[in-house]
């Protein structure tokens, strides 16, 4: 059919643009990150580079590194695969894998077999899964240099907790990860204790007791609390998880007359729920992590929580150059994350940085915002970002290309209501100050020196696997 081939062919043209973009970003590496005067700078000529990526992309810091390292290694390691994905014969996602895969081979010859090798066999690979496409590739990387084999690491060396604060719905988190068989048996041990040291009158079930009882043990506690609203019930002594947690709240007054939802608890209703008396407005976690619902912020509050009123700053600047716990406190709420484009990094770990160098800029919220440190590096030490920032939060960036873009405070899209704008501030008069005595902060090993060490480390790991295998069998 006409529209099949259609697709087949807008699918070989996407390859080819990808193609085209990574050879771009390719070059772009090339000429940015070629001296190694800066190479030791904490915000590297790397950094600097994946910045321009990540703005021009709309994609995180750590994406657009990813994207460099992937054309990097098309470019420099595998040209014969990257003229099959120019062609559009290969897609994006398979070139990935392949230069991740192969990330452990140093050697030139190796590299250049391999790369005859893949690109022959990888015509012929077709659709497929994730898993058969590592299979594949692993393949050739084990038959022509096993000790570069990138094998799934001991699942004790790879044991790792995520809390999955960027995916949050419904004010419930995603918790998964790896512990030690001894922690696990421990820690499924203290929360089924935890779940039925309750009365029979709490409405949760096991399975929410035990997920409240990893937040209590969280907030240093070892009971939960009960909710079963007896007042002389034994268990109903607080558990700490509501006083452990500052909840900023800006809504309107009325957020703080909701109350708890009893349907959160317990089995699943069949009945349908009644409509709700109050609005559903909620809280948002700082670092624009999505909405608390309404109810459940009243249940924290009723735990214990503290109820803290956001000050507005007022119409004239602070005199010092650090700003009041006041004013930093409004910057870091209206901002929520850090101000540079698409950084996500939450505002409780950035840097309220003044827009127009202090003392020539004010402190004042019309002239600060908050940047993680590596995009308040960048801005401070490398030549060509500049930022400019309205009375209402917006800034507008200009990259060393001379592109601009534009980023809104993460309140304006969760809490439209609230109007975050303040005061405009005259235009700075004179030269902006001499930067004396201000020092980019440094690193031990450059980054191509701590890419070097963790090769040789897991090679290491490797050669050890191999030597064991090719050992001859016992008589």
């Amino acid at each position: 059919m006409a529209v099949v081939d259609a697709i087949g062919s807008f699918a070989r043209k996407e390859n080819q643009d990808a193609a085209g973009r990574l050879a771009s970003i390719a070059e772009l590496v090339a000429r940015r990150c070629a001296d190694d005067d800066r190479a030791h700078w904490a915000c590297d000529q790397w950094d600097a580079a994946a910045a321009e990526v990540s703005a021009i992309l709309g994609v995180t810091h750590g994406r657009a590194s990813s994207e460099m390292m992937t054309a990097v290694g098309l470019r420099h390691r595998f040209p014969q695969v990257a003229a099959l994905f120019t062609a559009g014969t290969l897609s994006y996602r398979v070139c990935e894998a392949i230069v991740d895969r192969t990330h452990l081979v140093r050697d030139p010859d190796t590299l250049a077999v391999l790369d005859r090798a893949i690109a022959t066999d990888a015509v012929e690979w077709g659709p497929k899964s994730a898993l058969k496409l590592r299979r594949a590739i692993d393949f050739w990387v084990d038959r022509y240099d096993p000790g570069a084999l990138r094998r799934t690491q001991s699942r004790m060396r790879d044991r790792d907790i995520v809390v999955d604060l960027l995916n949050i719905h419904d004010g419930v988190v995603e918790i998964r990860g790896d512990v030690s068989a001894a922690d696990g048996a421990a820690i499924d041990r203290r929360l089924a204790v935890m779940a039925h040291g309750v009365c029979e009158d709490d409405p949760r079930t096991i399975g929410q007791r035990r997920s409240d009882a990893l937040g209590a043990i969280a907030a240093g506690a070892d009971h939960l609390a009960c909710l079963c609203g007896n007042p002389d019930c034994p268990a109903a002594e607080p558990d700490g998880r509501g006083a452990s947690v500052v909840v900023h709240i800006v809504a309107d007054a009325d957020v703080l007359e909701v109350e708890p939802d009893p349907a959160m608890h317990g089995e699943a209703s069949a009945e349908p729920a009644p409509e709700p008396t109050k609005p559903a407005a909620g809280g948002v976690l700082t670092g624009n992590r999505g909405i608390v619902p309404a109810p459940l912020l009243a249940e924290l509050i009723r735990s214990g929580a503290k109820v803290r009123y956001l000050r507005r700053p007022g119409e004239e600047p602070e005199p010092q150059y650090r700003p009041s716990t006041a004013l930093d406190e409004f910057v870091r709420m209206r901002d929520l994350t850090c101000r540079f484009p698409n950084c996500d990094r939450p505002a409780e770990y950035c840097d309220v940085d003044h827009t127009i160098p202090w003392p020539r800029g004010a402190t004042h919220a019309s002239n600060l915002a908050c940047k993680c440190r590596k995009h308040h590096l960048l801005k401070t030490f490398w030549d060509g970002w500049r930022d400019e920032q309205a009375p209402d939060g917006t800034i507008t960036w200009t990259s060393p290309a001379g592109r601009t873009y534009v980023t809104q405070p993460g309140s304006r899209l969760v809490l439209p209501r609230w109007n975050v704008t303040t005061a405009t501030l005259p235009p700075p008069v004179g030269q902006p100050p001499p930067t004396i005595g201000i020092m980019m902060p440094t690193r031990r090993k450059t980054r191509a020196a701590q890419r070097a060490y963790r090769i040789t480390a897991e090679r290491k790991l490797n050669d050890a696997r191999v030597a064991e295998r090719n050992t001859p069998p016992p008589f």
